[in-house]
């Protein structure tokens, strides 16, 4: 008895968990954007009526966020199952596990809501959004990720979707995005209880009535924020940079395995990227002649081939024939040295027209527990794929007279990166990813948001190009433009431009939403705080 004393009721955690499976729909590849709007309602609705018990709350929290994170993330047991041999059940039981820590910061978000409901009562979810965006950034910054923040969801080619991205993310980023999807899960609900609380259906008719409205002046609000923010920090509506006929990009998706790759099957995959290369790279010449000369840039995908160019003399001969016999610059993902310590980083290495190295950027930001192992933990739990050095220098690469700024696979994932690198000057963001690993899972999909959102916030095209896909340009307003079919051998050519040197209001400053939402939350718990001291001591007397 005292055990099930301390668990929310059966109906409350179904709630949770229909509001998990509402939010799984949200992302790729259900691709339900829509349904990201409401699907909170059943999870909050849950922690109203279990507000008098904060441990109870957070329970139905963690029911959720275990649910999302687990529906949403699965994909994480491909590899293992695939390439290590692991039995299913033991693969996705240690999924789980990681599902249920990353579930802890939506219970947080449900045990603070609980507690301002029961010090504000309905006015609480007034705090929401802020709460909620304050666990996605709190998750951020303890886990090093923040995959599938509610924002990310946003994504569809649809209107509405594209214009919450345009209101929010170039000011806020995608953590602003969350916040704004969340107030429109903390009006629905309020609509609900309101109607719930109707005393007959005459009221419950005009509430219905009066939400309607409410909702309809609410989209005609999101219709014209759009088109202020972008003329007030861009200078532009839905437009892209002028397109300039002389510079193009070669992106190359090889489609290499990620196993079965002896020296051989290398040597001919390498051949074979070089072939559908200058391929583009005839076809590009013959139809732009009349405007020659011509800059070309190929682009190689991070991939499993494993270049070595410091250290490979025969790769170094290979890449700088090949440029020096097509006259272009060639971008490629390789493992080059770290002096100071014999480990190596992970590298994106250009070698232009004359055959020489031009420019290298060493990523930053590297995959926990795939590239580098944290710090307190290195001592006893070995990296999967291998013990990299992390970069420092945000190094942008020439592309002609415009410049660009590399993100090496998980790194569209951080929105500081891309904002570093147009503070510093990018005029385009080139991501080199390699999903293969994973399979051809949710994962392709998810990862591209990630890209959209970068290009949104920095009012720059990512240039995406991906071993296995999703290959694709990305314009300055995030549509996804020239996708590549996934899992084939495939090639794109794409013209690249100066930008304007425009930058918006979230490459100015970053994540200062999510910092001020944070601010809130602690605030609003502290006015929590002291009104339950004010009680105590009047109930003293």
């Amino acid at each position: 008895m005292a055990l099930t004393k301390g668990l929310p009721s059966w109906k409350n955690a179904v709630l949770a968990l229909l509001a998990a499976v509402l939010l799984i729909l949200a992302f790729p590849d259900f691709d339900y954007w829509f349904l990201a709007w409401v699907a909170l309602v059943p999870v909050m609705w849950a922690v109203e009526r279990e507000k008098e018990s904060t441990s109870r709350s957070v329970l139905v929290g963690w029911i959720f966020g275990t649910a999302f994170f687990f529906g949403t993330c699965w994909w994480l047991t491909y590899a293992p199952i695939t390439y290590a041999g692991f039995p299913p059940s033991v693969a996705y039981l240690l999924f789980f596990c990681v599902a249920a820590v990353a579930g802890l910061f939506p219970a947080m978000f449900a045990g603070v809501l609980s507690v301002l409901l029961r010090r504000f009562g309905s006015l609480a979810f007034l705090a929401a959004p802020f709460v909620w965006v304050a666990t996605e950034f709190l998750r951020y910054w303890v886990t090093g990720n923040n995959w599938n923040a509610i924002g990310y969801s946003q994504v569809s080619e649809w209107v509405l979707p594209q214009l919450t991205r345009a209101s929010t993310a170039p000011i806020g980023g995608v953590l602003m995005t969350s916040g704004f999807v969340v107030v429109a899960n903390c009006g629905f609900h309020w609509w609900l209880i309101s109607l719930s609380q109707a005393s007959s259906q005459s009221q419950a008719f005009q509430r219905f009535l009066k939400g309607l409205g409410i909702a309809c002046f609410g989209l005609v609000v999101v219709m014209f924020i759009p088109a202020l923010t972008a003329l007030v920090t861009t200078g532009q509506l839905f437009s892209g940079n002028p397109v300039s006929p002389h510079r193009f990009v070669i992106a190359v998706q090889p489609n290499v395995p990620m196993s079965g790759l002896d020296e051989r099957a290398r040597s001919q995959l390498r051949q074979r990227q070089i072939q559908l290369a200058e391929k583009e790279i005839e076809k590009t010449a013959i139809r732009h002649q009349p405007n020659s000369p011509l800059s070309i840039f190929v682009i190689l995908p991070e991939s499993p081939m494993n270049f070595m160019y410091n250290d490979d003399r025969e790769f170094q001969q290979f890449i700088g024939d090949f440029a020096r016999r097509n006259s272009v610059s060639v971008l490629f993902n390789s493992a080059e040295p770290d002096a100071s310590n014999g480990k190596f980083f992970n590298s994106a290495v250009m070698v232009g027209p004359q055959g020489g190295e031009i420019g290298q950027y060493d990523k930053i930001y590297l995959l926990p527990f795939g590239e580098s192992v944290p710090a307190p933990l290195r001592a006893i739990v070995p990296a999967f794929v291998g013990s990299f050095s992390y970069g420092s220098e945000y190094d942008l690469l020439p592309l002609g007279d415009a410049k660009a700024g590399v993100m090496i696979c998980f790194e569209s994932h951080f929105g500081e990166l891309s904002r570093e690198y147009v503070r510093n000057g990018a005029d385009v963001l080139i991501e080199m990813t390699n999903d293969g690993y994973l399979g051809p899972t949710p994962v392709l999909r998810q990862h591209l948001a990630n890209a959209v959102f970068r290009a949104v916030e920095t009012n720059r095209p990512v240039l995406r190009v991906t071993n296995v896909g999703v290959t694709a340009y990305i314009n300055e307003n995030g549509k996804v433009l020239d996708a590549a079919p996934v899992y084939q051998e495939d090639t794109r050519v794409w013209s690249v431009s100066k930008s304007d040197g425009s930058q918006t209001f979230y490459v100015r400053y970053g994540d200062w939403f999510a910092w001020l939402c944070s601010i809130v939350t602690l605030l609003a718990l502290g006015f929590s705080w002291k009104k339950k001291k004010s009680l105590i001591t009047a109930d003293s007397y």
